[in-house]
């Protein structure tokens, strides 16, 4: 019970920070290209990541498994976060923290590690009732056709969803370090973004104290920490389960856009508000329960006689 306690405060952790990060990236992007914030976020991540490694020497280098796995995982990680910050760059950032909430309700679909083939219909009425939060958040003061950044932010969503599932798929039964693995995904999103953003590299030179402790905090606390322990809770828990504990994101979205961001929320995004946290909690309670039931009847599958 132990384990399980600090697992899932370990994510709601990362869920708080990722809640925030979305305003930190909207500001940056406000001032900076999105793929001169993405380079900078990851090269910062990446030096401190290997840092970390050759401080532990004891543990050793990066182990086959660990280079081929972080690879994969980097490129996915790349398209998520390129999605996200060009999303949030063109809607607001509560906007942003409640529409990636779908990840939760749509990575069960894609994950099949943790018995969630088979979902019961319970668990697709709280999938649409996600989706009419959604077109309400995109509605604004009125019903109109979805922003760009809506748009992305829900490709997004849809993205990170695999990439959670992957992570769970790939790192299972497998003996992965989510210090090792972090540092290729770091590095591989470093040498993505390298030449894109070569070009504007010059504008770093007006960036202000404040901009810098933006970057620094999405590249440390949002990078770092937050792939360090997501892979780490993943790994000791399972891909759904750790999506479910981030299913809390949203709501620290919306409260770090409303109480230091000056956003605010009209009546239908808050009724879409409202549903889509309602939505993914009532998905999670679903998720959960089937995922138990399943778990229990697998050893009476085990078994029954292989002649019967």
């Amino acid at each position: 019970m132990s384990r399980v306690r600090s697992t899932d405060a370990v994510l709601l952790l990362v869920a708080a920070v990722w809640g925030s990060s979305y305003l930190a990236a909207k500001t940056a992007t406000s001032t900076l290209p999105v793929l001169l914030v993405l380079f900078v976020r990851y090269g910062i991540a990446a030096v401190a990541c290997v840092a970390l490694v050759a401080a532990r020497r004891r543990t050793g280098r990066c182990t086959r498994d660990e280079l081929r796995l972080g690879a994969v995982l980097g490129v996915t990680q790349a398209a998520v976060l390129v999605l996200e910050t060009y999303g949030v760059a063109h809607t607001s950032a509560a906007n942003a923290g409640l529409l990636i909430s779908l990840t939760v309700v749509l990575t069960p679909l894609l994950d099949r590690t943790a018995g969630t083939a088979g979902l019961p219909a319970r668990y697709f009425a709280a999938t649409g009732l996600c989706l009419l939060a959604v077109g309400l958040l995109v509605s604004g003061s009125g019903f109109h056709s979805p922003r760009s950044g809506d748009l992305l932010i829900l490709a997004a969503a849809l993205v990170r969803a695999a990439h959670v599932a992957l992570v769970g798929r790939l790192t299972a039964r497998r003996s992965v370090r989510p210090l090792h693995l972090t540092a290729v995904q770091t590095v591989v999103g470093t040498v993505l973004f390298a030449v894109p953003a070569a070009n504007a590299l010059p504008a770093l030179g007006r960036v202000d104290a404040s901009g810098w402790a933006q970057l620094l905090y999405l590249a440390l606390f949002c990078s770092v920490f937050a792939f360090l322990a997501q892979t780490w809770a993943v790994q000791r828990g399972s891909a759904s389960r750790a999506s479910l504990l981030l299913g809390t994101e949203p709501v620290w979205a919306v409260a770090v856009g409303i109480g230091m961001g000056g956003e605010h929320l009209t009546v239908l995004t808050a009724l879409g508000a409202v549903l889509m946290v309602a939505g993914t909690y009532w998905g999670q309670a679903v998720e959960r329960a089937h995922r138990t039931v399943v778990r229990t009847e697998e050893p009476r599958r085990d078994t029954v006689p292989a002649t019967a």
